[in-house]
C-alpha cells in the first residue's frame, strides 16, 4: 500500500529521527542567513521564560508567555548547554510519539507491518514533523495523550492517572478527555449486566477504580496547581489557566467565532459570548462520550475534533492534537483508499480557501475578514462532513489488553 511497506520500524524510527534533525539543523541556518526565519515566534518565549526561571524570577515577567512554568523549567538546559535543546526535546517527544503509536495499534490486533504503516503516517507526516523542529511544544501533549491511552489499554490505571493530571496541568483542554476515560475504566468492571442507559453511567460514578484514577489525577493536577501558585501567585493561575478559558482572540483564525469576537470586541457582551461559545462544545462531548467510550481511541479522537473545530480559537497546531490520535482510527475504516484520498483533499481545499483571503489580509492588508469567516464556516462543515463519515464507516474492534 505504501512504499515504506517492506521497512522495519526500527528502521522507520530512525528515518522519522533523521529527518528531523535534518530539519532542525536547516532551521538554525536559515535563522542566521534569511529574512525569513524558521523557528516560531513561540519557542522564543519558551527561552525567555527558562531564562527567568534560572535566574530565580517568574516565567510570566516575560510577556505572552501563557504555559505552565514546568514547561520553562524542562528547557533550562537550553540556558546552561545549547539553545536549541529544547527543539531536540520536542523532537525525540515527536518521534516517541509514533513508537507510542505503533505500540497501542499492536495491541489492537494489528500487525507489525500494518502498525509500522499507520505509525508512519504520523512519523513521516510533515505538520507534525515542521511543528517540532520549528519549535513549538505540542509534541509533549502528543505523547502524554497518547502515553494515558496505552497505560489504560495495559490496565495500568495509576500510571496512567498519573499522566493523565500532568496533561491537564500542561494543558487544560486534555480535560475533556475525563469522561470518556472514567467511562472506559468502568466499562467491563463493577457494572451489572442488567443496568443499561443511564443507570450503568450513574453506577460507573461508584467504580473503586474510577475513584481510584481520580484522585492520583486529581492530586497530580491539584499538587502542581498548588505548588506553582506558592510560587507565582495569581500570574500563574491567569497565565495557564484562566486566559485559555476567557481568550477572545480577535486576529484570524479558522475558529468560526472570530469574525463575532472581532466585530464585538469593545462590547460589553463580549465576555458572555466567549462563555456562550462553549455551549455547543460541552453538548457535542457529553454525546459523543456517551455513545464512544467503549472505543477510548475513537472517542478521544472524536472529542479532540470535536474540541478544536468548535473552539474559540483554532490555529494550524490545534490540528496536531488530534492528528496524533487518527493513527488509531484508520485501521478501522471501511473507506477504499480513494474515498480516503477524497476526504484528505477535501480537508486540505478547506484550509486553501481559507488560507487565501488570510495571506491577503496579513500580507497585502486588504479587507478579507467577511470571506476569512465564509472559509472558517466552510471549513467546520467539512470538519463536519468529515467526521460524520468516520463515525458511519467505523467498524469497531475489541481492544486487547495485555498484562504484564
Amino acid at each position: 500500500m505504501f512504499s515504506f511497506q517492506l521497512m522495519s520500524f526500527g528502521t522507520l524510527h530512525s528515518v522519522a529521527f533523521v529527518i528531523r534533525l535534518f530539519l532542525v539543523a536547516f532551521g538554525i541556518y536559515q535563522d542566521k542567513t534569511m529574512v525569513v526565519k524558521y523557528t516560531d515566534i513561540d519557542f522564543h518565549v519558551f527561552i525567555d521564560a527558562s531564562r527567568l526561571v534560572t535566574q530565580g524570577e517568574s516565567p510570566y515577567n516575560r510577556s505572552t508567555y501563557r504555559y505552565t512554568p514546568l514547561l520553562a523549567w524542562m528547557l533550562s538546559p537550553s540556558i546552561y548547554l545549547t539553545s536549541h535543546f529544547g527543539k531536540l526535546l520536542f523532537v525525540i517527544c515527536d518521534v516517541l510519539s509514533g513508537c507510542l503509536l505503533y505500540k497501542i495499534l499492536t495491541l489492537r490486533g494489528l500487525s507489525s507491518d500494518a502498525a509500522c504503516r499507520f505509525s508512519a503516517l504520523w512519523l513521516l507526516n510533515p505538520l507534525p514533523i515542521g511543528v517540532s523542529t520549528r519549535g513549538n511544544a505540542e509534541a509533549l501533549l502528543a505523547i502524554l495523550v497518547l502515553s494515558t491511552l496505552l497505560c489504560l489499554q495495559l490496565n495500568r490505571h495509576f500510571t496512567a492517572a498519573f499522566l493523565f493530571g500532568l496533561s491537564v496541568h500542561m494543558k487544560i483542554y486534555t480535560v475533556i478527555y475525563a469522561l470518556p476515560i472514567g467511562l472506559f475504566i468502568c466499562n467491563h468492571k463493577e457494572l451489572k449486566k442488567h443496568y443499561t442507559g443511564i443507570f450503568r453511567v450513574i453506577q460507573s460514578l461508584f467504580s473503586k477504580d474510577l475513584a481510584l484514577f481520580a484522585v492520583i489525577a486529581g492530586a497530580v493536577f491539584l499538587g502542581l496547581t498548588l505548588a506553582f501558585y506558592c510560587m507565582y501567585g495569581w500570574d500563574f493561575l491567569q497565565e495557564t489557566y484562566f486566559y485559555h478559558l476567557t481568550r477572545r482572540d480577535i486576529r484570524h483564525n479558522f475558529s468560526p467565532y472570530f469574525y463575532m469576537f472581532y466585530l464585538t470586541v469593545e462590547s460589553e457582551w463580549s465576555f458572555i459570548l466567549g462563555l456562550v461559545t462553549f455551549l455547543p462544545q460541552v453538548i457535542l462531548l457529553l454525546f459523543t462520550s456517551l455513545a464512544f467510550y467503549a472505543d477510548l481511541p475513537l472517542c478521544c479522537f472524536l472529542n479532540t475534533a470535536l474540541f478544536v473545530s468548535f473552539n474559540k480559537v483554532c490555529t494550524s497546531q490545534y490540528f496536531l492534537w488530534y492528528l496524533c490520535l487518527l493513527p488509531l482510527v484508520l485501521p478501522h475504516l471501511r473507506l477504499t483508499v480513494k474515498q480516503g484520498i477524497g476526504l484528505l483533499l477535501l480537508w486540505f481545499t478547506g484550509q486553501g480557501l481559507w488560507l487565501a483571503p488570510a495571506y491577503y489580509l496579513e500580507f497585502e492588508g486588504c479587507n478579507t475578514f467577511m470571506y476569512i469567516w465564509f472559509a472558517g464556516l466552510l471549513f467546520l462543515i467539512i470538519n463536519s462532513f468529515i467526521m460524520v463519515q468516520i463515525i458511519n464507516n467505523y467498524i469497531p474492534k475489541t481492544v486487547q489488553q495485555k498484562r504484564k
